[in-house]
């Protein structure tokens, strides 16, 4: 194209909603189909530098700027991509969803939403009301919804609501549209116009941990066998994808698609827990017939989705293991080229924290289209595809 539209990203981490923005009229499911350069980031901020230095390797194109978002004024936001208020097509991001995910309930002062984090929702508004993007995708944990933190919610979507953009929100099943992982996020959508937005349809159906019933109409989720494939097999794991220690053989004798349950007295492996006396992901191992549950940024170290199959250590001990790079960003539907430095666990913490690939091209996708950026017909057909 000879004139791209800028984007301006906000908490961008490793650049999964900004991949998908940039990608927003590529073919579905097709990791390898860049699209045609609709939108381009323009410019994109997060506190975090290695996850900034991923997105460099990923986004040639595009300008950073590290900080805190509570201290960088918009002027600056906007200058450093030579934008002006109301040049932004898109302002798009996700504020870092600690304060409302399950993994920090146990602290009160997240119960209670007086984590300081949550204010960086008011920054997300606060750039929003002087960017004056033409509309805004935001996107957060399911638990940004839930009654704990409605005060939080209400105060976001009101806000958003007085600059004019008429925020429309959902919760969407990533696996819904061909993710390979149930995985749950809220979006928030807005256009400058107060035109509502409507949320793109599912394309795929399957059951999921809330739901067993199954639209036959739409395609059956992708599983995690067939993200898989196609993936070079390795029979020796590295000494971090080793699931070892004190539930190194229980976690080996647990069948796919189970987890710590399976060695309570009510299953087939050792009475060695008591019922429902851990989090479901404890010893959790991917089943290959059903999409991926969750990909968590910092799991504590038994914490699932493991590999259904085993390996032997240099020992002949059969032992589960961690997932592998290439095996996590199938998950995520990224790129099998999408770069990503440092261990293992540094990918998974940037990638547990992204946006998979396809839900945000969905969202991206049906907005641009009700912008009429995007030919309406052409929209339809990627959604029939998918």
């Amino acid at each position: 194209m000879s004139e791209q539209l800028p984007v301006v990203s906000l908490f961008s981490g490793a650049g999964g909603l900004d991949l998908a923005v940039e990608r927003a009229d590529a073919e579905p499911l097709a990791t390898d189909d860049p699209g045609s350069g609709l939108l381009r980031v323009s410019v994109a901020t997060d506190y975090n530098e290695p996850a900034l230095e991923t997105l460099k390797a990923n986004f040639h194109d595009t300008k950073t700027l590290t900080g805190d978002i509570r201290e960088v004024p918009t002027d600056q936001i906007l200058a450093t991509a030579g934008l002006q208020s109301a040049d932004p097509v898109l302002v798009v991001g996700g504020p870092p969803c600690t304060p409302f995910s399950k993994s920090g309930f146990w602290l009160e002062q997240k119960r209670e939403s007086r984590d300081p984090n949550a204010s960086l929702l008011d920054e997300y508004v606060r750039v929003v009301r002087e960017a004056r993007p033409e509309a805004f995708i935001l996107e957060n944990v399911q638990g940004l919804t839930y009654k704990t933190h409605k005060a939080q919610f209400e105060r976001l979507l009101k806000a958003l609501g007085e600059l004019g953009y008429n925020p429309q929100w959902k919760v969407l099943l990533a696996a819904d549209y061909g993710v390979p992982q149930l995985r749950r996020r809220v979006f928030v959508v807005g256009r400058r116009d107060g035109e509502r937005f409507n949320f793109p349809e599912p394309t795929h159906s399957g059951w999921s941990e809330h739901s067993r019933s199954v639209d036959a109409s739409k395609i059956p989720h992708v599983t995690a066998a067939q993200a898989f494939a196609g993936l070079p097999l390795l029979v020796r794991a590295s000494e971090e994808e080793i699931v070892d220690g004190s539930y190194g053989e229980l976690a080996a004798e647990i069948p796919p698609g189970q987890n710590y349950l399976w060695h309570t007295e009510r299953y087939g492996g050792r009475n060695h827990f008591e019922w429902r006396s851990r989090y479901w992901t404890f010893l959790l191992r991917l089943d290959p017939n059903r999409p991926s549950t969750t990909l968590q940024a910092q799991p504590g170290p038994w914490v699932g989705p493991f590999h259904w199959e085993n390996i032997r250590t240099d020992s002949d001990e059969l032992r589960a293991r961690r997932l592998r790079v290439n095996e996590m960003l199938r998950l995520m539907s990224f790129p099998d080229d999408f770069k990503i430095d440092g261990s293992r666990a540094d990918v998974q913490r940037q990638l547990g924290n992204a946006v998979p690939l396809e839900l945000g091209k969905a969202v991206a996708r049906a907005l641009m289209s009700q912008l009429g950026y995007m030919d309406r017909e052409r929209a339809s057909r990627f959604a029939a595809f998918a």
